[in-house]
């Protein structure tokens, strides 16, 4: 009876990589189609709203494949970076924005009818309940437009915040 742990004890000295095969999850990674779903707006982009220059974007692929960062610097100057990633446990888009001045924002969602729509949950402001949505669709000439939208009634009316037009550079 007291033969297995000896066993086991001998097994693991000559070869402990037996127990990490034992422990270890198998490595996964982000080749999968749905991790390739925003990489149409990868690039480097000049950016206009209402045909006037908006800023700059340097939209790259990070770690392995798994996330997106895009670097913004508006034609003010200010700063700003967003994390995207897809999340194979929720099956959604993630993006978690910051700028500069400690404005952030985090939207979830994915591909409806071939545009990657991301929104926030409601929040409670003086305005109401506070939602934020951000579409990107690829437009006919290689563009990527970018339409961010805000609702004060929890997503019932929407107004426009931002409309861009992104031009590779």
């Amino acid at each position: 009876m007291m033969m297995a742990p000896l066993v086991l004890l001998l097994v693991l000295r000559i070869d402990p990589s037996v127990a990490l095969a034992q422990v270890q999850p198998p490595k996964m990674d982000c080749s999968a189609p749905e991790f390739r779903q925003f990489d149409f707006w990868l690039g480097a982009w000049r950016v206009t709203a209402q045909n006037k220059p908006a800023g700059t974007s340097r939209i790259e692929s990070a770690m392995k494949g798994c996330a997106i960062i895009e670097h913004w610097t508006s034609a003010n100057g200010g700063n700003g970076t967003s994390l995207n990633f897809y999340d194979r446990r929720t099956k959604t888009w993630s993006q978690a924005w910051i700028d500069e001045s400690g404005n952030a924002l985090h939207l979830q969602g994915g591909i409806v009818e071939g545009k990657m729509i991301l929104q926030s949950e409601p929040q409670d402001t003086p305005k109401g309940k506070t939602v934020q949505r951000i579409t990107w669709s690829r437009e006919a000439n290689n563009s990527v437009r970018q339409l961010w939208e805000s609702s004060v009634d929890g997503g019932r009316t929407w107004t426009v915040s931002f409309d861009g037009l992104y031009v590779h550079s």
